[in-house]
C-alpha cells in the first residue's frame, strides 16, 4: 500500500513545501461562522426579522418567504441597508454589531481571527501561501495577516482590482469575491451570485490556472459564478485539495469529480489548518541542520579559537564540517536538473543555505575574533567548496553555477566577521587570494564569489526569489536577510547590521576594481560621465543613498581611509582610492535611475 494513501494532509504539506508560493486558498463562510460572524445572507434575514418585529409582525419560520410575499422582491442586503439608513456612516453602524467584536467578544474569542486564520497567516509569512480567495466579507483574514506584519493587497471590488498591485508582485493577494462589509455593494442573493464582472472572471481564471488550490469552508452548492470558474479552468497542472467536514454535498462532489480533487476529511477548519502549518514547519526544520547542532558548532569554534593550544581541534572541526557538507552536496537532492524551474530554484537555494549554515556561521566567528592565523584555514574551506562545485558537469548551466553558493556563503560570512572586527588587512587578503581552477587561469576570490562577479547571478535569477522580483540588488538583499539571522552568533551588538554588510560590499567593489591599472580606470572615467566608468559589482550601497554617503565619507578622508590604504586596499595608493570613489558614484547614479 502506498505510504500516503490514507494521509492526504501530509501529501498536501509536501506539495506546499516543495512548491513554495504556488498554492492558493479558497475560504468560504465556514471560517467566519466559526468566529461567530454571520454570513451576508444571515445578516439580511436578521435585518428583515428585526424590522418586521418592530412593525408588530409575528415571528416567521421563513423570513425570506415573508419578505417576498410582502414586497414582491428578493431580499437584498444593499436594498435593505439603503432603506434603513441614508448615510454610509449610519449603514456602517448597523453592520458594526454583526462584524466588529466588543470587549466581551474579544475576551470570549468571538469575532476575532480563529486558529485557522492565524495558521493561514503563518503560512503566508513563511512564503508558502501568496493568494487567498474568499467569499467572506469580514476582515478576519486581513486582521490575522496584519498582526504578523503582513499588509495584503486587498481586492474587494472591480474598482480596487483596477488600482491594485499586480498579483505577481504582491506578497499576499486577498481577493474578496463578495465584497467587504463596509461597502454596501456586497453580493448576497442567488441572482447577484450568478455572474461576476468580467475582470473578476479573468482574475479567477488565472488563479485557477496558475495555482494549486486548497478549499475549506465552502459548500460548493451556491456561488454559481465561482462554480462556473471551476468548470472553465482548462488546466490541472497543480493539485486541488478539498477539506470537508462529513460527506460532500452534490455541488461540491461535482466540482471534486470535475477537477479530480483530493478530499481531506477534517473535524474543523481550525484543526485542519493548524495541523497543515505544523507539518509544513516540520518539513522546513527537517531540511535545516539541527539548531542545537549549529549552536554546538559555533560554541566549539569559539572555545577552540580562544586558546592557541586548541588550534589542531579547530582545524579538525572545520575539516569535519566541510567534509560533511561536501558529502551532503553529493546526494541526489542536489543533483542539477536539466531545465529551469522557479519553484525548484527557490527550494534549492533554501537547501544550500540549510546545509551551509553551520560552516558559514563558524567562519563568521573566525572573522570576528580570529587573529589572522586562521585565514589559510578559511581559504582552504572556500577553495574546497568551490573546487568540488566545479566537478559536476551535467545539467542546466545555471544550476551547475549555483553549486558554488555554499562557497559564496562561507566567503561572505568570514568577510562580514572581518568587517565587523575592522580587520582590514585580513579582509583584503581574503579578497585578493587566488582560487586555482582546473585547465583555466587562477582567479581572485573577489572576481569569483562576490555579488555580480559570481556566475550564479546570471540572467537576474535572484529576482525569482519570493519578494525580490522588483529589487535592484536581489542577491545582496537576500544575503542581508540570511545574515541578519546567522550573524547573531558573530556580529554581536550592532545597531545597524545593514551598514556592516554594505561596508563589506563597498570594500569588495574596491578590491574588485584593483584588477585594473590606474591608467585604465582613469581612461574609463575620462569619458562622458553618464557612460564612462569601469565595471565592478556593486551591492545595496549603490542605491541606498543614506548609507552610501556615510561609507564614501569614511574612505574619502580620515583614519579609516589611511588604515584601508595601509592594509593594501586601493593598491596602497590614495589616488586609486579617489578614482574608486569617482567610479562608484557613477555606477551608483546609474543604479538610482
Amino acid at each position: 500500500m502506498p505510504l500516503l494513501t490514507h494521509d492526504p494532509l501530509t501529501q498536501l504539506a509536501f506539495s506546499i513545501y516543495e512548491n513554495k508560493g504556488v498554492f492558493a486558498v479558497l475560504l468560504g463562510s465556514g471560517l467566519s461562522r466559526a468566529a461567530e460572524i454571520p454570513t451576508g445572507w444571515e445578516i439580511t434575514l436578521d435585518l428583515i426579522r428585526r424590522v418586521a418585529l418592530a412593525q408588530g409582525v409575528e415571528d416567521q419560520p421563513d423570513w425570506a418567504a415573508w419578505y417576498r410575499d410582502r414586497t414582491g422582491e428578493e431580499p437584498k442586503y444593499s436594498t435593505l441597508l439603503e432603506e434603513l439608513a441614508s448615510s454610509q456612516e449610519e449603514r456602517r453602524s448597523i453592520l458594526h454589531g454583526y462584524i466588529e467584536p466588543t470587549e466581551e467578544d474579544r475576551e470570549e474569542g468571538r469575532k476575532v481571527p480563529t486558529a485557522a486564520h492565524n495558521a493561514i497567516a503563518d503560512l503566508v509569512r513563511g512564503g508558502y501561501i501568496r493568494v487567498i480567495v474568499t467569499t467572506n466579507f469580514d476582515r478576519l483574514m486581513e486582521n490575522a495577516l496584519r498582526e504578523r506584519g503582513i499588509e495584503p493587497t486587498v481586492v474587494a471590488s472591480v474598482d480596487a482590482l483596477a488600482g491594485a498591485e499586480p498579483i505577481t508582485h504582491s506578497a499576499c493577494y486577498l481577493l474578496k469575491l463578495h465584497g467587504d462589509y463596509k461597502d454596501v455593494r456586497i453580493l448576497n442573493t442567488e441572482e447577484e451570485l450568478s455572474g461576476y464582472p468580467a475582470p473578476y472572471d479573468g482574475l479567477l481564471d488565472r488563479i485557477l490556472d496558475e495555482h494549486g488550490l486548497i478549499v475549506c469552508g465552502w459548500s460548493g452548492d451556491w456561488d454559481h459564478a465561482l462554480r462556473a470558474a471551476f468548470f472553465r479552468a482548462p488546466n490541472r497542472r497543480y493539485s486541488l485539495f478539498w477539506a470537508a467536514r462529513g460527506n460532500l454535498g452534490g455541488g461540491a462532489q461535482e466540482l471534486v469529480d470535475h477537477r479530480r480533487a483530493r478530499v481531506i476529511p477534517i473535524a474543523d477548519a481550525d484543526g485542519f489548518f493548524s495541523s497543515l502549518r505544523q507539518r509544513v514547519e516540520t518539513l522546513e526544520q527537517s531540511q535545516r541542520q539541527n539548531p542545537l547542532s549549529i549552536e554546538l558548532l559555533v560554541n566549539s569554534a569559539k572555545r577552540f579559537l580562544a586558546k592557541p593550544e586548541y588550534r589542531i581541534q579547530l582545524d579538525e572541526l572545520f575539516t569535519a564540517e566541510t567534509n560533511r557538507l561536501i558529502a551532503q552536496l553529493d546526494t541526489a537532492e542536489f543533483a542539477p536538473p536539466g531545465q529551469w524551474d522557479q519553484s525548484l530554484f527557490r527550494a534549492r537555494v533554501s537547501k544550500y543555505e540549510a546545509a551551509s549554515e553551520g560552516l558559514a556561521t563558524m567562519a563568521g566567528v573566525l572573522g570576528r575574533w580570529g587573529d589572522d592565523t586562521e585565514l589559510p584555514l578559511v581559504l582552504d574551506v572556500v577553495r574546497s567548496l568551490y573546487t568540488h562545485a566545479e566537478k559536476v558537469g551535467d545539467g542546466l548551466t545555471f544550476f551547475l553555477n549555483l553549486r558554488s553558493y555554499p562557497a559564496v556563503l562561507v566567503f561572505t560570512a568570514y568577510g562580514l566577521g572581518l568587517t565587523r572586527a575592522g580587520r582590514w588587512s585580513a579582509l583584503h587578503h581574503l579578497f585578493d587570494s587566488v582560487i586555482h581552477r582546473e585547465h583555466r587561469e587562477p582567479v581572485r576570490t573577489i572576481e569569483t564569489l562576490f555579488l555580480g562577479a559570481w556566475k550564479g547571478t546570471e540572467n537576474d535569477a535572484w529576482k525569482q526569489i519570493e519578494g525580490l522580483d522588483r529589487h535592484k540588488t536581489p542577491l545582496s538583499d537576500h544575503l542581508l536577510t540570511i545574515f541578519s539571522e546567522w550573524g547573531k552568533s558573530f556580529i554581536g551588538l550592532a545597531p545597524d547590521f545593514e551598514l556592516i554588510l554594505e561596508r563589506f560590499e563597498l570594500l569588495g567593489s574596491l578590491a574588485h576594481l584593483e584588477q585594473y591599472d590606474k591608467a585604465v580606470v582613469q581612461q574609463e572615467l575620462a569619458g562622458e560621465p553618464r557612460n564612462g566608468w569601469a565595471w565592478m559589482p556593486v551591492g545595496r550601497a549603490g542605491w541606498h543613498e543614506a548609507n552610501a554617503d556615510r561609507l564614501v565619507s569614511e574612505i574619502q578622508t580620515g583614519l579609516t581611509r589611511n588604515l584601508l590604504v595601509q592594509a593594501g586596499f586601493a593598491k596602497g595608493d590614495p589616488e586609486f582610492m579617489d578614482l574608486f570613489i569617482q567610479n562608484f558614484r557613477r555606477v551608483a547614479r546609474r543604479m538610482r535611475w
